[in-house]
């Protein structure tokens, strides 16, 4: 990996050796892809306000979030069908978050069970739930978490339908999943990934499976799975699973300013601001752009996590800037597990975190605590005003000692 310099080197080789219809599952947004492509453009459209002359040696990249330090502002965001990105690639990246001290949350559709996840790895991690028309299953799912040791729940809000992604319906990736020709040509061509999954603890909905007798297969898994998305949920649903369970609430899917007062006020300890990696809604504005306006309207009522579009440690330091405590990332992270499993996940942490210190230091800042608005070009200086006439020379004058009024 010594030649690997950046997500985007990660991306590139996963997309090698992933099936394309898994890669793609993980890449792609929905129907047009607008959101997917407006979370990277207005990051990069924010530009950093580059300092010189100031001492950072020193640099502190840690942070708290939920009032647990973590070594930076990092956290390892819900993701389905890891496993099908590398065998065991829950476990495996559960393990990369824990070395690198950051959390790592598992998706309700993993391929690895909590059970398993917890028994890999030995160690705390986060849960993200889906809340379902089986509300007996979301409270089951709840109690596994609970037993795993599980302290922080993470409820994505924003899935009440699902929005199609083009990609998976031509690659086959439906309810029920169609196994075509071109699929089993191209996994054909993937040997070191048909092993590695092949030698996995799990090969469909680890934490589906077995619930619904008879409804083991991943066909039957899948539309099971498909019909019981909720239209019907809302805050009442959010109300129960606050009381319910014992540790910390974070609400995920929050990107509107009235909604993330509503989730404050339902104690909420923290939301993450997200328009689903732009899976959802095509057309809705990027996460970035929602960042600082629900900042504004919650305040200091509870902590801002910021999920949308990572891909460098400049785009980390953006969100802070922004008023995030930490940033979730997904993509980036699958991207090095597809490419090289655990070893790959490190890497695309460790360049998140080296390219943050950097981008840090060149804007004069040393820990993270000190992050804010100042480190954001914000484009107000003003263009010198046009002349309308030609300069007069200037006169003559003895050379003089500067004073503190003319010094620079």
């Amino acid at each position: 990996m010594k030649n690997v310099t950046c997500i985007e080197d990660l991306r590139t080789i996963a997309k090698a050796r992933v099936p394309r219809a898994f890669f793609e599952y993980a890449d792609s947004g929905s129907y047009t892809e607008q959101t997917l492509r407006a979370n990277r453009a207005d990051l990069e459209a924010i530009k950093l306000r580059q300092r010189v002359l100031v001492d950072v040696s020193e640099r502190d990249l840690t942070t708290t979030v939920l009032g647990k330090k973590i070594a930076a502002p990092l956290i390892l965001a819900p993701i389905g069908l890891c496993g099908m990105q590398h065998g065991d690639g829950e476990i495996l990246a559960a393990r990369a978050a824990h070395a690198a001290g950051i959390p790592f949350t598992l998706s309700t559709m993993s391929v690895c069970s909590i059970e398993h996840v917890a028994q890999g790895t030995g160690q705390p991690f986060w849960f993200q739930l889906y809340v379902i028309k089986d509300k007996g299953f979301s409270r089951a799912l709840m109690d596994r978490a609970i037993a795993a040791k599980v302290d922080t729940l993470v409820l994505t809000v924003d899935l009440q339908v699902l929005g199609q992604r083009h990609r998976d319906v031509k690659n086959g990736l439906t309810v029920p999943p169609e196994m075509r020709l071109k699929n089993i040509i191209d996994i054909a061509t993937k040997p070191v990934w048909a092993w590695s999954v092949l030698m996995g603890q799990s090969k469909t909905f680890g934490n589906i499976s077995g619930h619904v007798p008879g409804m083991e297969n991943v066909n039957s898994l899948a539309k099971w799975t498909n019909d019981q998305f909720d239209p019907a949920l809302n805050w009442k649903d959010v109300e129960w699973i606050k009381k319910y369970w014992p540790g910390k609430l974070i609400i995920k899917g929050i990107l509107d300013t009235d909604d993330a007062r509503t989730a404050v006020d339902m104690g909420a300890d923290a939301i993450v601001v997200s328009n689903h990696g732009g899976r959802q809604l095509d057309g809705a504005s990027s996460s970035i752009a929602m960042l600082p306006r629900v900042v504004d309207a919650v305040g200091d009522g509870t902590e801002i996590l910021f999920d949308g579009g990572i891909r460098t440690g400049a785009d980390v330091l953006r969100a802070l800037a922004l008023g995030a405590r930490a940033c979730l990332i997904g993509r980036s992270y699958v991207y090095g597990l597809g490419a090289y499993g655990q070893a790959g996940v490190a890497k695309a942490i460790d360049i998140l975190e080296k390219e943050f210190s950097v981008a840090m230091a060149l804007t004069g800042v040393g820990k993270v605590a000190d992050i804010d608005g100042r480190v954001i070009d914000d484009g107000m200086a003003k263009p010198a005003a046009p002349r309308t006439a030609a300069p007069k020379a200037p006169a003559k004058a003895k050379a003089k000692s500067p004073s503190k009024k003319s010094a620079p």
